[in-house]
């Protein structure tokens, strides 16, 4: 499983839990989470696959394994591509099977037997038994090749009954003779079996060093130490008030004014969605965005946790400001759009409006864990999607409308949502368009070993749960010649464990950072700045690190970065003056 909750930095559950078993809070874990399991006991299957699951592993040592005597895995596969040993060659095993498959193919020989190299078992007339692979038939003749690789041939006259056997001509504890070690070293070594240009694309996409700035950015509370906020989730400067910023928090549903003036800081309520919104340690209000034209319409929305008639779901809702901007009007929401959810975590939660004028909504694939029911390439759910819909107009007794121009909305499937815009992303958790070049970048959380960052566009399938980061993860829900969309940049576990999207940079021309998009992990805190070229990572640096966990950032009218410290209640500014990136 991975990290916290539904919102995705929180993610990953309010960050409950992190895939690799790291609990935000212990109290969250309780109440979500099953009774723990019993540790796995020394030298059982369970505790390598945990283990490989778990670790990186060295392929390099992997590839020596591969040939030691230890695990004899040379004398049946070749990895050339010529198939003339007794098992399947091997040479792009990892282009077709995720790492926990291949854990299995290890550990539990007979679970999954690849076509063509099922044991066959023959006897004779005469009472003579064979088996093996079957490597050829003539009009006359078998041709078997057995475990210890002797080669026997029978006449089809001779047979008496010829079966398919649901035992592997694998043996059974291969693990056994390796350490834990050895084992996760010999996966890494499958794993990295691919055509080399997935090789590099990998590779390229996911580094193992990213270079930390010889100088980092500095980072500066916004207010000063008399005002907190509980668990803030979100950040932003208010649309229409001169130095007033806006806080949402997400368990207590409250909406905050962080007023800057000369006499001393101030924060006063803006809006109270306690009535409406279900809260709790991984529930609660997730994003604010107000309308493009809210200085003539007052409209503003939010989306927000909701347990109705039993049912989980996430809902959009509109409300009202006062004339002047500075207070909620006290006039009842609004409900825009529903979307159900399966479980507590996962929910997304991200909201922004884009350049086009429309709402883009961000839905995870709502649990439960590596998305057994497939949602994120399923288009006939709403579930680990970037939504595209216009309040302004009302159609079909929705409160809102379907963009005319969305990617699905022309679909002969009636049953596929029209809502849709983008789809196989698992948490995407922060996005935001770049002012300048109107990408939209997304923060996607990741399930057991990789975080990403994308950029997507219109129609895109991000892969989810077919692949996480570049790397396969299941072959459910695989289809073949499906175009799978690929990250700008994956983060190893050892960078982070909660992605936190962020922004671009473009508040200062003259600026090293100007084109950079900066984002950060929830749980390490550290900062990252990106460039990239035509959808692949061109630069990659580590660009200072968050004195609090970093569940959101937040921009000012001129594009300035906050980020919004979620445990310690403190908004930060990122002030980039004194750093170069290079």
């Amino acid at each position: 499983m991975k990290r916290f909750w539904m919102m995705g930095p929180v993610p990953k559950a309010t960050r409950i839990a992190v895939t690799t078993g790291i609990a935000l809070l212990s109290v969250v874990a309780a109440f979500t989470l099953p009774a723990a399991e019993p540790p796995a006991a020394p030298g059982s299957p369970r505790a390598y696959r945990e283990h490989a699951m778990a670790q990186e592993g060295n392929s390099e040592r992997g590839k020596k394994l591969f040939s030691d005597a230890r695990a004899l895995c040379f004398q049946c596969h070749t990895v050339d591509g010529k198939p003339v040993k007794l098992g399947p060659d091997l040479q792009t095993v990892g282009d077709k099977y995720p790492r926990a498959e291949l854990i299995r193919a290890l550990l539990e020989p007979s679970a999954t037997i690849m076509p063509g190299y099922g044991r066959t078992e023959i006897e004779t007339k005469t009472g003579e038994k064979f088996d093996g692979i079957l490597k050829s038939v003539s009009e006359t003749e078998l041709t078997l090749v057995n475990a210890s690789l002797v080669t026997n041939r029978v006449q089809k006259s001779e047979v008496k009954t010829q079966r398919s056997s649901p035992i592997s001509i694998m043996p059974e504890g291969v693990h056994s003779g390796l350490s834990l070690e050895e084992f996760t070293d010999l996966i890494a070594y499958l794993e990295v079996l691919k055509q080399p240009e997935m090789q590099l694309a990998n590779a390229a996409g996911t580094p193992s060093v990213i270079k930390r700035l010889a100088q980092p950015v500095t980072i500066v509370p916004v207010h000063d130490d008399s005002i907190r906020f509980d668990k803030p989730i979100w950040f932003g400067e208010h649309p229409t008030l001169p130095n007033v910023f806006v806080v949402a928090e997400q368990i207590t549903a409250r909406v905050w004014l962080l007023g800057k003036r000369t006499g001393g800081d101030t924060k006063t309520l803006f809006a109270d969605i306690r009535p409406e919104a279900t809260t709790g340690e991984i529930e609660g209000v997730m994003s604010i965005a107000f309308h493009p034209q809210f200085a003539t319409n007052r409209k503003f929305y939010l989306i927000h946790d909701l347990v109705e008639g039993g049912e989980r779901a996430m809902v959009v809702t509109e409300r009202i400001a006062v004339a002047d901007g500075s207070v909620d009007s006290g006039t009842p929401s609004r409900r825009i759009i529903r979307i159900a959810a399966t479980t507590e975590v996962h929910h997304g939660g991200g909201m922004v409006f884009g350049p086009d004028g429309f709402l883009y909504i961000g839905m995870g694939d709502t649990g439960p864990q590596e998305d057994p029911l497939g949602h994120g390439q399923d288009l006939h759910t709403l579930a680990a999607k970037i939504l595209r819909i216009d309040v302004n107009r009302t159609e079909a007794g929705r409160n809102y409308a379907i963009p005319i121009d969305n990617p699905f909305a022309s679909r002969p499937d009636p049953a596929v949502r029209r809502e849709i815009w983008a789809y196989g992303l698992r948490q995407p958790w922060r996005f935001s368009f770049d002012p300048m070049t109107q990408d939209l970048w997304v923060g996607d959380v990741g399930q057991n070993r990789f975080e990403e960052v994308s950029i997507v566009r219109a129609g895109e399938n991000h892969g989810w749960n077919v692949y996480e980061g570049f790397e396969l993860f299941s072959n459910a829900f695989r289809k073949e010649k499906t175009p799978y969309v690929p990250p700008i940049v994956s983060f190893r576990r050892k960078h982070g464990v909660s992605v936190t999207g962020g922004y671009v940079y473009r508040a200062r021309r003259e600026s090293s950072f100007n084109g950079v998009y900066v984002c950060g992990d929830y749980e390490s805190r550290q900062m990252w700045g990106i460039t990239q070229s035509y959808g692949k990572l061109q630069t990659i640096r580590e660009i200072g690190n968050s004195p609090a966990k970093i569940v959101s950032f937040g921009t000012d009218r001129k594009g300035e970065l906050y980020i919004v410290g979620y445990d310690l209640g403190v908004i930060y500014k990122v002030d980039f003056a004194a750093a170069k990136f290079e």
